[in-house]
């Protein structure tokens, strides 16, 4: 087949900071170390800063720049949308795109409300009518080691799931000095560790365990009210300045509650965790054994089976890189580690193999919304004292 049989998928982004840079390299690398069976032209990008978005371009590898994203729902040499954006601006940016004929791609939580996710739901099925499709960016699920985990459960090496345990743990903002940013504003951001790292540990659980959450009880907590705003921020830092601006998110989430299955399942979400930069740490116990996983040693998944003799039983660790393990085959020779970026690549693989089957990719805008409706109860038990709230 020449280059002129090989169909082409034109991409625009809209957003250039700490996801968009991730989104990018993964563009820019899928289709260099997979045999993809599209073509991926990385067309333009979008962002509010004219300077700062021509730059991103130069830098990131996209052909073209704008400060208007509405432009990129008229071009026709973009057949993607992908939403890097953050929270407030979902619902409206990926309607618009699915409502064009563009597939779209949204970085989670899916929106700040259950409602917006809703209408972002309702756009994606009426669109894939048409056979445009829609996939929310829970990246973490494309980790080799999280794939083997979700495979032994499936095969049954766990047995019945009894105990569901999952934190995530950063520490970015344990230092009352640190900036304001968008994050820490409701309005723009939905919620603070809840949905910010939250929403991946919900994902995270209900993925590898294959069952879904039927209720839960939580509280929130905001350990600093009050913080500097920042002059200049990049990423995850800022530089303060001498005004100071109220945090309107918590700072942390502490919830349980029971799988369909009838587990218990617990849970941890917070930027406080002084010296935990990026943990997340999910343990499943079986009647027939235990996985256990932490993203500081991503390469790494530790496996008990119940099933060995007890003089000689405990868990044994399992460096999840070999050839035939998901993923991993079209890297580097066994025990050569993979890192964050890989995941985003691998979510790019999945993504363009799906659409160019006609397949619902996964997660899907309905999987943003079952976790987006978990955040919510999250947030209504909190305000009613931890109170039981079912999931329907």
């Amino acid at each position: 087949m020449g280059d002129a049989d090989r169909s082409r998928l034109g991409v625009g982004m809209v957003g250039y900071s700490f996801m968009g840079a991730a989104h990018s390299h993964a563009w820019r690398t899928a289709p260099r170390f997979f045999g993809l069976p599209w073509d991926l032209e990385m067309r333009v990008v979008a962002g509010r800063s004219a300077d700062g978005v021509r730059a991103a371009a130069d830098r990131l590898g996209w052909q073209d720049a704008t400060t208007d994203w509405r432009t990129l729902l008229d071009r026709d040499d973009v057949g993607l949308v992908d939403v890097c954006t953050p929270g407030d601006t979902h619902a409206e940016i990926a309607i618009a795109a699915l409502e064009a004929g563009k597939h779209v791609l949204c970085e989670k939580p899916l929106a700040n409300s259950v409602a917006e996710a809703e209408r972002m739901v309702a756009a994606a099925e009426r669109a894939a009518e048409r056979g445009v499709l829609a996939m929310v960016g829970f990246t973490y699920r494309r980790v080799p080691a999280v794939q083997l985990a979700r495979q032994l459960v499936a095969d049954g090496r766990l047995g019945q799931i009894r105990h569901v345990r999952a934190q995530y743990l950063q520490d970015w903002l344990s230092d009352p000095a640190t900036p304001l940013n968008w994050r820490l504003d409701k309005e723009k951001a939905g919620s603070g560790a809840l949905g910010d790292i939250g929403a991946h540990i919900v994902d995270l659980t209900q993925f590898i365990t294959g069952e879904q959450l039927t209720g839960i009880s939580g509280t929130l907590e905001t350990f600093v009210t009050e913080r500097p705003v920042a002059t200049e921020f990049s990423g995850l830092s800022g530089t303060a300045g001498t005004e100071t601006g109220p945090v309107t998110v918590d700072d942390a989430a502490v919830f349980f509650g029971r799988m369909t299955g009838g587990a218990l399942a617990t849970y941890e979400a917070t930027r406080f965790a002084a010296g935990r930069k990026n943990a997340i740490r999910i343990e499943v116990n079986g009647s027939g054994g235990s996985i256990a996983f932490d993203f500081e040693d991503m390469n790494v998944l530790h496996f008990h089976d119940a099933s060995e003799p007890a003089a000689t039983a405990g868990f044994r660790r399992i460096v999840v890189t070999e050839p035939e393990h998901r993923y991993v085959g079209a890297w580097w020779p066994p025990g050569h580690g993979l890192g964050y970026e890989h995941a985003f690549t691998h979510q790019v693989v999945d993504l363009v193999e799906d659409l160019a089957a006609g397949r619902q990719p996964r997660p899907s805008f309905a999987d943003g919304l079952a976790v987006q409706r978990v955040l919510d109860a999250v947030e209504r038990s909190s305000q009613q004292g931890g109170g039981w709230i079912a999931l329907t």
